[in-house]
């Protein structure tokens, strides 16, 4: 029974029956969108993240080492907007267990406290009234409950009390949730969790259901023959222990690794972090790379592996992988015509996602190893993929990252197709695309999946301009036909125009012959874009 004194164990049991009820409950949690449009994924993302903090859990060791696999976990598999909030909490706990092998209540407090401010510097604009006050709000009542003689049990009890009544208390903080009816969705999945905690502590024990975890691409290792020249040579990846036997630790430079492997490799990462020091590098000798490094230390983890063999895009200089161009991009979008349309524009990478489909940090990871370029530029092109990638973009070593913050594929569509891969400014670059993408207005048609305030009835087809709807009306056609007048559509010289998976093309050759005739100086171009969840994505250039 965890009363006073909290383990490792105990922390990665708890943690994961909170994520057990939250498996049970994310559906839930989902159905708690603001607006009237299948976009509640809350509950998913959440899930998701937690969930993959659970796999990397260790099921035996200290609490700071048992804490600190938890975030490592979740920060690789954050998904959207609330699954980073979840991570960065998870985070800030990490850091302040740090060197704690036990905790007691007044300890975990303390703990709970630097998630409060690891989620907060996570947002640009906190705005309260979200997952964010819900948190907060807990900890702090929490805090104040505490004495000599609490349990896990009795702070757990103040802090649920306080949680779930500061989610009620959601809808008077922040506008559109109560215009929609609804409490917080992010601050809803905190309480799934702390719920499945707290059952925990009563006794009561959950399920946490196995995933499916992503599998690793087989290697063909027919490109490799027995006639085969070694062109790419080896990547190679290593984890050394500085050992005190060989160096100081303390005092160890890992400049004198970092001139040999100049000397001998490219694409070289190589940094320090306490007594380990982390090496990438691709060498056609990786023999003489770990003998050479050997004298300082021993190897905690080892990976080589022939480039050949290897899924991503490199080009030949001098026998090492080389970056191809100065500037790449990786950016987001689902149906088979958007990602099409994205890549003639000149994206390297698609990531599969967007509304109701956010992709995970690790995502974003394997993305920008795609890309050979010396600065990578990532349109998300929806506001709850924008903290995942930026969270990604931090975490990335072998290439500069700069995330352009596109809400919409409207914007990251007509930023990609102005690109000037030829401004060496990487800065001035950066200003172009985001004024171009000032001047971007992106119509979305999409079906209202419950009433709503203004009259909406579930099954109308509503058009709407950055969260705001604009038309509403029972018949598909009408309502886009509608949303172009709203939204000046007769005042653009282009307007391109995606239709959905699910808008049979006769309808959308309606669609295209009735805004000719209704607006005759704009050209429409209309294509098939396959995207689910919007009917039609209509992009005034």
């Amino acid at each position: 029974m965890i009363t006073k004194t909290l383990t490792g164990a105990d922390f990665v049991f708890l943690v994961k029956q909170g994520a057990a009820q939250l498996q049970l409950d994310k559906n839930t949690v989902n159905d708690l969108n603001v607006f009237p449009i299948p976009d509640g994924d809350t509950g998913d993302n959440m899930f998701m993240t937690i969930d993959s903090g659970c796999k990397a859990a260790p099921q035996e060791g200290n609490l700071e080492d048992a804490a600190a696999a938890l975030s490592q976990g979740m920060l690789l598999g954050a998904r959207g907007n609330s699954g980073v909030i979840l991570s960065r909490i998870f985070a800030g706990i990490s850091r302040g267990l740090k060197g704690v092998r036990e905790a007691d209540p007044s300890a975990l407090k303390g703990a709970l406290a630097r998630g409060v401010e690891e989620a907060y510097k996570a947002v640009a604009v906190p705005v309260e009234g979200t997952m964010l006050t819900v948190y907060r709000e807990a900890v702090e009542a929490a805090g104040k409950g505490l004495t000599p003689d609490s349990t896990f049990g009795s702070f757990g009890e103040d802090f649920l009390r306080e949680m779930e009544a500061s989610l009620e208390r959601t809808p008077e903080l922040l506008d559109v949730l109560k215009k929609a009816g609804v409490i917080d969705s992010g601050g809803a999945g905190l309480v799934s969790i702390a719920r499945g905690i707290m059952k925990a502590l009563a006794g009561e024990t959950l399920t946490l259901s196995d995933t499916p975890g992503t599998a690793a691409k087989p290697l063909n290792l027919n490109a490799f023959t027995e006639d085969s020249a070694l062109e790419f040579g080896y990547c190679t990846e290593f984890l050394l222990r500085l050992q005190r036997a060989k160096t100081n630790p303390d005092t160890f430079d890992e400049k004198v690794i970092l001139d040999y492997l100049q000397t001998v490799g490219d694409s070289i990462v190589c940094f320090k972090d306490g007594s380990i020091v982390k090496v990438h590098v691709h060498t056609r000798r990786p023999g003489d790379v770990l003998s050479h490094c050997q004298q300082w230390g021993e190897f905690l983890t080892l990976k080589i592996e022939n480039m050949t063999l290897q899924h991503h895009e490199t080009t030949i200089h001098d026998g090492f992988s080389k970056p191809k161009k100065r500037y790449g991009v990786v950016t987001v979008a689902s149906g088979d015509g958007l990602v099409a349309t994205f890549r003639e524009a000149g994206a390297d990478v698609v990531i599969p996602g967007g509304q109701t489909m956010n992709p995970a940090v690790q995502s974003f990871l394997e993305a920008f190893d795609q890309v050979a370029a010396g600065t990578i530029f990532v349109f998300p092109n929806n506001a709850n993929i924008l903290l995942t990638a930026r969270q990604a973009a931090s975490l990335y070593q072998k290439a500069r990252v700069r995330v352009i913050p596109s809400k919409s594929v409207g914007q990251g569509y007509t930023a990609i197709a102005s690109l000037d891969a030829d401004e060496e400014d990487a800065d001035a670059l950066q200003a172009q695309l985001e004024e171009t993408m000032a001047g971007v207005e992106t119509g979305m048609v999409s079906r209202a999946v419950r009433d709503a305030e203004g009259g909406v009835k579930e099954g109308d087809y509503l058009g709407f301009v950055h969260g705001k709807i604009l038309t509403d009306s029972p018949d598909r056609s009408r309502a886009a036909l509608q949303l172009c007048e709203a939204i000046g559509a007769g005042d653009r010289d282009v307007v391109l125009v995606f239709r959905g998976g699910d808008v049979p093309a006769e309808e959308a050759d309606g669609l295209e012959a009735a805004l000719a005739t209704r607006f005759p100086k704009t050209e429409f171009i209309f294509r098939d874009g396959g995207q689910p969840v919007y009917d039609y994505i209509m992009i005034l250039c």
